[in-house]
């Protein structure tokens, strides 16, 4: 009995073994025809179900000017894309009735493709039942919005099936306005400008979303839920004022083109903040065309030339090695260093006997490199400490990447030779970017106190400010104020009776030096006679505003003197400027207030808070006789002078279908109320309107011309 139990235990223990192992076997098998056989299905289907967690970017924060104009934004551009077995293109009844009108309305819209063409598209996403098929890249916002509407994808993302997939597009709408300084950020490119040294402020934070992969390998977002939204960047607010950056860029242009020169740089910067107003840099690209490519003023380090005679001067007048009325004679024009090495005056025999203040007004190399060589040979060290403390000898450290780095020798150098002293006293032998020029004579405007020059005021975030940047203090005192005094009046010089004498104007002072740089090029040294010509001053001298610095490299239509190549481009900005800034015309102001003063101004007929304006900001008060206002809400006024105020008078001029009386208007506002009229405008003359061939208040023919006749 025992034994057949055995018997009977052993043959369930090798049947449940044997079909363990046949389980086992079939398993490998099955495995091996997953692994071999049905590889290429599994991974297909693998592929189909696949999910991924994508980043969601972000939109970059913008640049703004000044006063919020635009210098750089990020525009929303949109990748249109179809489903195939949405609702709208299984029904038939749908489809068939809705599909020739969206194929008309897409064609109209984007004009790249027949309605035959669109509806054989999207018939053929239909039939074939694509998921996610790309119907149209790189659409426009205001595309976008009327495709939404259009028959069929009305019906919304998952019913009308259409996909509208957002990214971002770097727009600057002042084109190349400032671009180098605005910069860029890319990706395996090193960071430029604004966009480069606030790329962590300007991109935001990525959000997340999850995807998932259909089949043909295409992804689709799934669980909106569970999106992570992005943090869009901050904006950064500049200093650049756009309508002088305009300025300052024509100029130049005007300047390069009429030269014929290889490239140029203009900065304007705010005295007493050291906010940089405009910032130009123009290369040229080809005959007569230029644009911008590199940061000049930031970045290019180079022999200054003549305008680095202004530290000659300052270490001279500083240490008591010089005053004044001390005299130099110019030997004709040379002076010998060493053996190999001649000083040359530009005017050809030099310019006889000449005092401090003259050598200086009229950029005498021989005069100044003897003052300095003979004040500083023993101990050199005195003058480079000078230098030093000036910090010319390193980067300003500015807001914005890709500054260059600055060389001055020092007596310790291995490059320190019997020429340094005096040519370094001349502008060679040394280099500092043209922004590290204009930061030096912005001091001395600034009554010696050097800041450092700023781009940026602000970070903001959605109109809020997060951080504001103040005026840095680099010296807080350059030099005693008696040398102060004296700098100041050889600036003045220069423009008075130096070689700037060509920016001398009756309106306002300016103060300033020229500079004439001979290039030295590699191996060739100097024998090419290519030269930098420059100006650096600011204004009005008295009360100084402003300062600005022009530099123009290679002019070669045979005028390279830096008042008649960067001089002319100084001028134009300054007069812009100062044209424009009522706060720079106190005798303005003061004579409108005393009564033996110049008569108050008399205005066109006009609107009257726009005329309000000008007689406020001028210092004149003026009120209204009646209180009458014109139905449309604009209220239209006459002038009447009186001893010390103006009184205005109210004009009625906005009467339906009558011409109006626009005499003694000026033109633009005649043209508004005559164009509205529905009246077309021809014009003689310049002046206030005198005649009008129409009479007023006659009825309006619309389309009828009418003849302004000004004087």
């Amino acid at each position: 009995m025992a034994t057949n139990i055995r018997k009977v235990i052993m043959i369930r223990t090798y049947i449940a073994y044997g079909g363990m192992c046949v389980f086992a076997l079939a398993i490998v098998a099955y495995l091996v025809k997953i692994q071999y056989v049905e590889k290429k299905h599994w991974l297909e289907m693998a592929e189909s179900i696949g999910t991924t967690i994508q980043t969601v970017e972000p939109a970059r924060g913008n640049i703004f000017a000044s006063d919020y104009s635009l210098l750089a934004t990020s525009l929303p551009i949109y990748d249109l894309r179809i489903d195939g077995k949405a609702p709208a293109f299984k029904d038939d009844e749908i489809f068939e009735n809705n599909i020739d009108s969206l194929s008309y309305y897409l064609s109209n819209l984007f004009a790249d493709r027949s309605k035959a063409e669109y509806k054989r598209i999207l018939t053929g996403v239909r039939k074939r039942k694509d998921r996610y098929y790309l119907l149209k890249r790189k659409v426009s916002y205001l595309e976008m919005r009327n495709v939404i509407t259009f028959p069929i994808f009305r019906a919304g993302k998952y019913k009308g099936g259409l996909n509208v997939e957002e990214h971002n597009r770097r727009e600057k709408p002042f084109d190349i306005l400032a671009e180098r300084t605005i910069g860029y950020s890319v990706k395996g490119i090193a960071p430029v400008g604004i966009e480069g040294a606030f790329d962590k402020e300007l991109s935001g934070r990525p959000g997340k979303r999850v995807m998932q992969r259909i089949a043909g390998g295409t992804w689709i977002p799934i669980n909106d839920e569970e999106q992570i939204e992005a943090q869009n960047g901050k904006d950064i607010v500049t200093t650049i004022d756009v309508n002088i950056q305009d300025v300052a860029e024509h100029a130049l242009l005007n300047t390069l083109v009429k030269n014929d020169a290889q490239w140029g740089t203009a900065i304007l910067m705010e005295v007493k903040t050291g906010e940089i107003k405009a910032i130009a840099n123009l290369t040229r690209i080809s005959e007569g065309v230029y644009t911008e490519q590199y940061n000049y003023a930031v970045g290019e380090s180079l022999e200054p030339g003549s305008t680095f005679k202004l530290t000659s001067m300052l270490a001279l007048l500083e240490d008591g090695k010089a005053k004044m009325t001390d005299t130099y004679d110019t030997e004709g024009g040379q002076k010998r260093y060493t053996s190999t090495a001649v000083m040359y005056d530009s005017e050809p025999g030099g310019h006889g006997i000449v005092n401090f203040q003259q050598a200086f007004e009229y950029s005498s190399n021989v005069a100044i490199s003897k003052a300095v060589f003979e004040a500083y040979k023993k101990n050199p060290r005195q003058f480079y400490d000078h230098l030093v403390k000036l910090k010319l000898n390193q980067p300003i450290g500015l807001q914005i990447t890709g500054e260059g780095k600055p060389m001055i020798k020092s007596p310790d150098d291995k490059g320190w030779s019997g020429t340094t002293l005096p040519w370094s006293s001349i502008g060679y032998e040394v280099k500092v970017t043209p922004l590290q020029v204009a930061t030096l004579y912005n001091a001395i405007a600034n009554n010696g106190k050097m800041i450092k020059p700023i781009f940026v005021k602000e970070i903001q975030k959605t109109g809020r400010t997060i951080r504001a940047f103040k005026t840095e203090t680099m010296v807080e005192q350059v030099c005693k104020p008696s040398t102060l005094a004296n700098l100041r009046t050889m600036m003045e010089g220069v423009v008075l009776h130096g070689t700037g004498s060509n920016l001398r104007n009756p309106n306002y002072t300016v103060a300033g030096k020229t500079g004439t740089a001979l290039v030295a090029d590699g191996r060739k040294g100097y024998a090419q006679k290519l030269y930098r010509s420059s100006f650096c001053g600011y204004f009005p001298a008295q009360n100084p505003q402003y300062t600005c610095m022009v530099m123009v490299n290679g002019p070669s239509k045979g005028i390279y003197y830096g008042s008649a190549v960067a001089g002319p481009v100084f001028k134009e900005i300054a007069d812009k400027v100062y044209s424009n800034s009522t706060h720079l015309h106190p005798e303005l102001r003061f004579a409108f207030n005393n009564d033996s003063a110049i008569s108050i101004p008399k205005a066109y007929i006009g609107f009257k808070d726009e005329i309000k304006t000008v007689y406020s900001t001028l210092g004149i008060s003026s009120h209204r006789e009646n209180d009458t206002v014109e139905e449309n809400g604009s209220e239209w006024v006459a002038t009447s002078i009186q001893k010390k105020t103006v009184s205005l008078v109210h004009k009625k001029m906005m009467n339906n279908n009558l011409i109006p009386d626009v005499t003694g208007m000026g033109l633009k506002d005649a043209l508004y109320l005559l164009e509205n009229a529905g009246l077309k405008v021809t014009i003689q003359g310049m002046g206030k309107v005198k005649k009008q061939s129409l009479n007023p208040g006659a009825t309006v023919v619309k389309g009828n011309t009418i003849n302004l006749i000004l004087g």
